[in-house]
């Protein structure tokens, strides 16, 4: 090879290194900003709940509208098991533990208390920012299972958002069916969304809000 040919390979390779760095850069960024923006989710579906679950009294924390429906409390058991089984040691072990009886997490005994219920609905969370929080931008292609599937971090990962977000979206759906006209509306008060075009916009930490 001449001294030409020679200067001309080291150009090229030198070029490939420095575009597969910024790929690789780019690629990164991407993958960090996913991670901010599911753990925005995830705290804005908590958040939008307990918006709706402050609400309510007791009694109708554990109110069934008929036999095949799910109470409030009933829902957030089944929200707290599930996050423990898909968080825990999330990157090393199946979200799927054999520990985890899912039909009994739509059964209450007569002697759960509101408070019991939330003890899960904390401890659940606590699974799912605990794992979340520690997840780094070359993890979100990286392999985990669920019952044996294999999804990317990412696809797990949304798999979540989308699972809880339609158990908050039940809790609120309950919630304002049984607070009725006393209920305090997590969104934009109804009439009033014209005066919304036109206001600043707030800093966001979570979800949008209810619409």
């Amino acid at each position: 090879m001449g001294r030409t040919d020679s200067r001309t390979a080291a150009y090229c390779l030198g070029n490939t290194l420095c575009i597969q760095l910024i790929e690789d850069s780019f690629m990164t960024d991407i993958a960090s900003h996913y991670l901010d923006e599911a753990r925005r989710q995830f705290r804005g579906h908590k958040r939008m709940a307990e918006g709706a679950m402050s609400q309510l009294s007791d009694k109708d924390f554990f109110v069934t509208l008929d036999p095949e429906s799910n109470s409030v409390a009933i829902l957030v058991k089944h929200l707290a098991g599930n996050m423990r089984s898909r968080f825990s040691d999330f990157l090393t072990t199946d979200g799927e533990k054999p520990d985890r009886f899912r039909d009994r997490e739509f059964e209450l005994s007569a002697g759960t208390t509101r408070a019991d219920v939330m003890k899960w609905w904390e401890e659940g969370w606590g699974c799912v920012f605990a794992a979340i929080e520690a997840l780094k931008p070359e993890d979100v292609m990286r392999t985990v299972t669920i019952r044996g599937e294999p999804h990317t971090v990412l696809q797990a990962v949304n798999r979540q958002i989308a699972h809880y977000a339609q158990h908050t979206g039940q809790i609120v759906f309950l919630s304002k069916h049984l607070r009725s006209s006393e209920w305090k509306t997590l969104s934009i008060p109804r009439g009033k969304s014209e005066q919304f075009k036109t206001a600043p916009p707030k800093s966001d930490k979570g979800l949008p809000r209810e619409r």
